[in-house]
């Protein structure tokens, strides 16, 4: 019988089944049943105790239980479940947004609020678009991203993301941006010749495509999962942003993964000088506890169009009052408990602790990242920083191997590895530094055995 009391046939059950059915079995193998977490660690149906090391999908930022955050989802459902934002206003949404405008600070007024980040950055897209006709400049809709990223799993925002192989699946179904190369560090040259080059690339794609056709340039500040938390040379934000300004084209930070995570609130934040048009968040905004994601815009945008035919999209659960005290709740913990600070700390520690596991291990070529967004790259060899081939995924070995010491790991490999193989090390932002130590003594005893198995 299954765990769900369900008949099993060829291993699968007849009916239902965890969501995992649907990936390929290569994928799932080893996945454990979890039954409960509190705070960065979760247990199996086996007793086995796991740390979180990517906070689920980057997004667990309080861990698992809080109750303040709890709390607020019962007595928000209990004073008001729902209303539609198109014909109705609500105490939740208005202080919310209130939250996220402050904190974000000049040019980030106005927030536009949905259910995911994938929503959030499609969102986004169709508001500078609305805009732009609005403004008579109906030939503007080429959108520029980075190759490699990650935007979203929606057709649109696939469509946004670097990776390789999903024109020949979905190239029928959706409208794919440029791509230019993105500011890889490791192994490039030097990170600032990276910066140089990607910047180079952008306004070369700008001037091949036509100025006047080209709507936005969307980047992550801080990779994610998709370039393994690569961190661009400095000079990298403010040349963008000089390009874009002087093309006039819109930049848009995704920082669905790097808000809060950087030692900013934004990683925006770091260079206040190149701030982007908008930006926006997911993820750890409801840190796992409800959907929603976040559009950041400036007033004069939003303000001039909303005195024409405005930007009139929705969803049925946008600004979702449960979502939104959600939101708020998880805003008051990391504001209240200095978590982006401790962030910067404990993320300091857990820099160093990773570089001295690298130094030891054949099998770790790179570590990078800002505060808890880490990332340890994984090299068949540290000497000539050559790559795993294609029959051969590192970090999924890994993810598996680290379930044995206790860490629950998160890998997914993209591009076959053609840019690198990585695992993130992005915990809740509650960790100690207790729990930074033991995630590192747990880690060093999954890289020991993992080199024995790769590089045997």
């Amino acid at each position: 019988m299954s765990v769900s009391g369900l008949p099993q046939a060829h291993g699968r059950p007849a009916r239902g089944g965890p969501q995992d059915l649907f990936y390929a079995t290569s994928s799932t193998q080893e996945m454990p049943l979890v039954v409960r977490g509190e705070g960065i660690y979760l247990w199996d149906d086996k007793g086995n105790r796991y740390l979180d090391v990517a906070s689920g999908a980057f997004l667990a930022n309080l861990g698992q239980g809080n109750e303040r955050v709890l709390g607020a989802m019962l007595a928000q459902g209990r004073r008001l479940t729902y209303c539609y934002v198109k014909n109705t206003r609500h105490e939740a949404n208005l202080r919310l947004t209130a939250q996220l405008s402050e904190l974000a600070g000049p040019g980030f007024e106005r927030v536009h609020l949905s259910s995911s980040g994938s929503e959030a950055v499609e969102m986004a897209v169709k508001f500078l678009r609305q805009y732009v006709v609005s403004r008579g400049q109906p030939a503007r809709d080429v959108v520029i991203s980075l190759l490699p990223s990650y935007h979203g799993a929606t057709l649109q925002t696939i469509a946004l993301g670097g990776d390789i192989g999903t024109p020949a699946v979905y190239g029928g179904l959706a409208t794919f941006s440029e791509k230019v190369q993105a500011p890889l560090t490791y192994r490039a040259p030097s990170p600032e010749a990276a910066a140089l080059a990607s910047a180079a690339a952008l306004e070369e794609a700008i001037l091949r495509v036509g100025p006047e056709r080209v709507l936005a340039f969307v980047m992550e500040p801080v990779g994610g999962q998709a370039s393994g938390a690569n961190v661009p040379h400095p000079s990298f934000a403010p040349a963008v942003r000089a390009i874009c300004s002087r093309y006039g084209v819109f930049l848009v930070f995704d920082e669905i993964v790097s808000a809060f995570r950087t030692g900013r609130f934004l990683a925006a934040h770091w260079q206040p000088d190149a701030l982007p048009d908008l930006a926006v968040l997911a993820k750890g905004l409801g840190a796992g506890y409800a959907p929603i994601g976040a559009v950041l815009a400036p007033a004069r945008l939003v303000d001039e169009l909303a005195t024409g035919d405005g930007f009139n999209l929705s969803h049925s659960a946008n600004a979702n009052p449960i979502g939104c005290a959600v939101a708020s709740a998880v805003l008051d913990e990391v504001t209240e408990r200095d978590l982006v600070g401790n962030a910067a700390r404990v993320g300091r520690r857990l820099r160093a602790g990773l570089e001295e596991l690298a130094a030891r291990s054949p099998l770790v070529g790179d570590v990078r990242g800002l505060g808890l967004l880490q990332a340890i790259e994984l090299v068949a060899d540290r000497a000539t920083q050559a790559r795993f081939g294609p029959d051969v995924d590192p970090a999924d070995r890994c993810r598996r191997i680290g379930a044995r010491h206790g860490l629950l790991l998160y890998a997914r490999r993209q591009n076959g590895g053609l840019f690198g193989d990585w695992l993130l090390i992005a915990p809740p932002l509650i960790l100690s530094e207790a729990g930074c130590d033991e995630l590192l003594e747990r880690l060093d005893d999954t890289l020991v055995e993992a080199t024995a198995e790769l590089l045997a």
